[in-house]
């Protein structure tokens, strides 16, 4: 039973046991997907020697064909279950297995395929849009934090702590192309070792946690026009600033593309990007737990936004450390770059984890307004933004990257021998990977100067919201939480 959320201590629902099952599970869901969004453009311009054309026209297809894509399968998605119950993990039990035979296919490319050409790009795009799509249903496994529990304490606990095992797994598949690294100098192979690695692992844990872990939010059987749910989402203002700041913040994958060839221009090889991935790493990890403790003092927009303002200093202070130190080659330099790093990894505390507490928060109110539950369409439509930037970024990006008219003119390596990159190249790589990061963040925080969905206005309509649930499970004759048979309507002030 659940009690009335007004200075009450909530019963606690779910046993710590399965929020680590939970845990465990969307930790190596982001491994295996941190395979893929680490190394897979390393994998396309050092392995396969593509053209910056070429690789930018493979992103920026795929980012669009996978958004009309999941135009409709977010309608898939939010049918409400024919139970009433599980709306998620039975596509994480069909399609687990086939996303880890995927991700290993995005390593392998036949012999007979020609590296130049129509052939193989259009052969990278139908892998990529089949793993996008497979994807996109494995990971609804992240989606049942959501659902875990209708106490908003428990929830927003379970967002917390998958965002930080979320942040680790991210970053575990640096540790296994090391490993890699160590055993074989061919990088392909080490990429395609390292897959099938995370792919056999992840899959199991997965399934297991899919197993074990309960949805405990019920939903209405009732079939309803699935284009409605996204007229709804786009009538809340709250969604459009989500979405505005998603759109800003994710022009950063620019910034992030760059990772990797950064490390390759100053170590000499992408098996060594664990000595610049790490530092972030460690750094988004304490970063969430410093958000954790700010939400006791702060509210989520408030540290959103300052988060932003730190961004740009962070990512400032690691440029000008790191230009002295290319310029210099001092070991101390060297150390302290490292250290800055860090600090940069710090503001990835809040911009992985508060975005999917404001979309929490904006689900319960559209469904105080529409008596809806659209866990997955919400996300993509606040993603609409992200999927335009990040077209947008994965496309230029490689134009950026390399050629003969590309701004930071990295040189590919030829067999496998990585040469020595300029003094100019390392340091418009160091740039677009800390300053222009910086930026994109601090930009994405300005729309929620608009946002008002905090304090007593969010904990009123999620009072509400615990109320109506209890009157519809009443009205079918089900046992619900005393007094709470009458519906109530939205607070006048959430518009």
């Amino acid at each position: 039973m659940v009690k009335k959320q007004t200075g009450e201590k909530l019963d606690k629902l779910v046993p710590t046991r399965e929020l680590i099952i939970f845990l465990m599970g969307t930790f190596f869901l982001t491994t295996m997907q941190g395979m893929l969004g680490n190394y897979r453009q390393a994998y396309l311009v050092n392995v396969l020697g593509l053209e910056s054309k070429q690789v930018g026209f493979i992103n920026s297809f795929c980012t669009i064909a996978g958004f009309i894509i999941n135009f409709f399968l977010m309608m898939i998605i939010d049918r409400p279950p024919k139970d009433g119950h599980n709306k998620f993990k039975p596509f994480v039990r069909i399609w687990a297995i086939p996303t880890a035979v995927l991700t290993v296919l995005l390593f392998w490319t036949p012999s007979f395929i020609p590296r130049t050409g129509v052939i193989i790009v259009a052969y990278l795009i139908c892998i990529q849009v089949v793993y996008n799509i497979a994807n996109t249903f494995a990971g609804t496994l992240n989606n049942i934090a959501v659902v875990i529990s209708p106490n908003s304490g428990e929830r927003d606990t379970a967002f917390t702590w998958r965002g930080i095992v979320n942040a680790i797994g991210n970053s575990a598949p640096l540790v296994v192309v090391a490993v890699a690294g160590v055993i074989t100098d061919d990088e392909g192979l080490q990429y395609l070792g390292s897959a099938i690695a995370c792919a056999v692992v992840c899959t199991c844990v997965m399934l297991l946690a899919c197993s074990m872990v309960k949805e405990r939010v019920t939903y209405s059987v009732t079939r309803k026009n699935p284009l409605e749910g996204y007229l709804d989402i786009l009538s809340n203002k709250y969604a459009w600033i989500v979405l505005l700041s998603e759109f800003l913040k994710n022009f950063r994958g620019i910034a992030n593309y760059m990772g990797i060839f950064l490390a390759a221009a100053l170590l000499g090889s992408t098996s060594k990007y664990i000595l610049l991935g790490l530092p972030t790493g460690i750094g988004t990890f304490v970063g969430m737990l410093i958000v954790k403790a700010l939400l006791n003092k702060f509210n989520s927009k408030q540290i959103y936004i300052a988060s932003g303002v730190y961004s740009v200093l962070a990512n400032t202070l690691a440029f000008t450390i790191g230009t002295i130190y290319f310029k210099t080659g001092s070991s101390a330099l060297q150390i302290v770059f490292v250290l800055s790093l860090f600090l940069i990894g710090l503001q990835f505390g809040a911009s992985n984890l508060l975005p999917a507490m404001f979309q929490a928060d904006i689900l319960e109110d559209i469904e105080l307004k529409t008596r809806k539950r659209l866990d997955a369409s919400l996300g993509f439509v606040c993603g609409i933004g992200s999927t335009i930037s990040g077209a947008i970024a994965t496309g230029v990006a490689p134009l950026i990257l390399y050629g003969d008219s590309s701004i930071i003119q990295y040189i590919q390596p030829q067999e496998g021998v990585y040469p020595d990159q300029t003094l100019h190249t390392k340091i418009m790589l160091l740039f677009f990977y800390t300053i222009f990061h910086g930026l994109m963040m601090l930009l994405a925080g300005v729309p929620f100067f608009f946002y008002r969905l905090t304090g007593a206005r969010k904990q009123e309509i999620h009072e509400a919201v615990l109320k109506n649930r209890a009157a519809e499970l009443k009205a079918k004759g089900e046992q619900g939480p005393e007094n709470n048979a009458a519906f109530v309507s939205p607070p006048k002030d959430t518009e």
